[in-house]
C-alpha cells in the first residue's frame, strides 16, 4: 500500500487537501493518508499528526517563531524516521512548508506542492527553493505554468479548486429572510479575514464605515461574516458594538446574496468574483509588515481578480488609505453609481473565463496517482 503525508497550515488548504483526498480515495483503495490539517481532512479519513489550529496565525512573536519550528521538527521527524512515506503533498502556507521541504528533500522523500506559494507576487527568490526541494509543483492559475517551467521546475496546471467547488448562488430572497433579513433592502456584507489579526486591524473601521453608510442611507442594511476558523468569542471582542447580524460558516452563501461587498484581502475575493458581487477591497496591518511587503513584492496589485485580469477591477484600499470617508465613497459608487455597477459586474464575468474549468482536485489526484502508480 502507497502511503501519502499531506502538509496544510490553514482553513482553505484543509477544505482543498480533503477535496484531493476523497478524489483519490474514490478511485484508488490501495492509499494510506497522514496529515497536518483541520477538521475537513478527518472528515475525509486522514489520520491527523497533528491540528492546523495554531497555525493560522500571522506576526513574528518569539512564541509563534518557537511554536512553529517546533511542529516543523516533530513533522520532519515522523515523516522521515517513522512514517516513511512515498510522497509527501504540500498544501498552500509556503511559509512554513518551505522549510520543511529542505529536510524532506534531504531524505531523499518525493515531494509535491498543491497551491503552492504565489512567488508572482512576491519573494520570487522562493522559486530556488521549489527548484532544489520540490519534485514537481502542482498549480492553480494559468500563467503560473510558464514562470515554473522557465526556472526548470516541473509543472502541472490543475485550474482553481474554486471554479468547481462553489456551491450554485442561493436564492437571495429565501437566504435573507431565514436570518432575520429584509429581502427588500440593499445588503452590503463585510467579511473582516479568518485570522484574528486582520479583526484586531479592520473590524472598527469597517463597522465605523458601515453605520455611517447607514445614517446616510437608512435603505441599507448590514452583515458580517464570521469566519469559521475563528471562535464566536473572538467575534464578540470584535464586534460586540456592531449592531449587525453575524451570520457563521455560510460564506459561499452570503457573498452570492450580497448587493456590494467590504472585503479583506485573499481568496474571499475570488469567491466574490465568481459570484460576480460588486466588491471593494480594504487591508492594513502593523506598518512594519507594509514596509517589508512593499520590498519584497514583484506586483503593483493585492486582489486576485485584478492580479489575475490584469487591470483593476476591484478597488484596492490600503493601509493609512482604509478609512472611513474612502471606504463608504467607493461602496456608494457601486451601489448607487449605476456604470460603475455594470462595469465592475461585467469585468468580474471574464476572470472566470480565463480561469480553467478543469476540477483541480481530480487534476492533482490524477497526478499523484500517476507518479504512485496507484491501481
Amino acid at each position: 500500500m502507497k502511503k501519502i503525508f499531506i502538509i496544510t497550515g490553514d482553513y482553505s488548504g484543509d477544505i482543498h487537501s480533503s477535496c484531493v483526498v476523497k478524489s483519490l480515495r474514490s478511485k484508488y483503495s490501495d492509499v494510506e493518508i497522514e496529515g497536518v490539517g483541520g477538521e475537513n481532512l478527518r472528515a475525509a479519513g486522514v489520520k491527523l499528526f497533528a491540528d492546523q489550529k495554531k497555525m493560522g496565525v500571522m506576526g513574528i512573536s518569539p512564541k509563534i517563531i518557537l511554536d512553529h519550528l517546533a511542529l516543523g521538527k516533530r513533522v520532519v521527524d515522523y515523516i522521515t524516521n517513522e512514517y516513511k512515506p512515498d510522497l509527501v503533498l504540500l498544501v498552500d502556507y509556503g511559509g512554513f512548508n518551505l522549510r520543511v521541504s529542505k529536510f524532506l528533500k534531504r531524505a531523499g522523500i518525493k515531494v509535491f506542492y498543491y497551491i503552492p506559494p504565489q512567488v508572482w507576487a512576491s519573494r520570487k527568490w522562493r522559486l530556488n527553493t521549489i527548484k532544489k526541494n520540490v519534485d514537481e509543483v502542482l498549480c492553480i492559475f494559468p500563467f503560473e505554468v510558464e514562470l515554473y517551467k522557465s526556472q526548470g521546475i516541473k509543472t502541472h496546471y490543475c485550474g482553481h479548486p474554486l471554479v468547481s467547488q462553489l456551491p450554485q448562488k442561493v436564492d437571495r430572497r429565501e437566504f435573507l429572510i431565514a436570518h432575520g433579513l429584509d429581502p427588500e433592502r440593499k445588503l452590503v456584507s463585510i467579511f473582516p479575514g479568518s485570522r484574528e489579526f486582520e479583526l484586531k486591524n479592520l473590524a472598527k473601521v469597517f463597522v465605523k464605515s458601515a453605520k455611517a453608510l447607514q445614517r446616510k442611507h437608512p435603505e441599507l442594511q448590514f452583515c458580517i461574516s464570521h469566519a469559521p476558523n475563528l471562535s464566536d468569542s473572538v467575534y464578540e471582542k470584535y464586534f460586540k458594538d456592531a449592531d449587525f447580524k453575524i451570520i457563521k460558516g455560510e460564506n459561499q452563501a452570503l457573498l452570492s446574496a450580497s448587493d456590494a461587498l467590504i472585503l479583506a484581502s485573499g481568496t474571499v475575493a475570488l469567491e466574490a468574483a465568481l459570484y460576480q458581487t460588486p466588491m471593494i477591497i480594504a487591508y492594513r496591518g502593523p506598518i512594519l509588515f507594509y514596509l517589508i511587503y512593499l520590498m519584497v513584492r514583484c506586483i503593483n496589485m493585492v486582489c486576485l481578480p485584478n492580479i489575475i485580469s490584469g487591470k483593476f477591477i476591484v478597488p484596492e484600499i490600503l493601509e493609512h488609505n482604509v478609512t472611513v470617508h474612502k471606504i463608504s465613497y467607493n461602496i456608494e459608487k457601486l451601489l448607487y453609481d449605476k456604470q460603475a455597477r455594470e462595469t465592475q459586474i461585467a469585468q468580474l464575468g471574464g476572470v472566470k473565463e480565463l480561469l480553467s474549468d478543469k476540477v483541480s482536485c481530480d487534476e492533482a489526484a490524477r497526478v499523484i496517482a500517476e507518479e504512485l502508480q496507484l491501481t
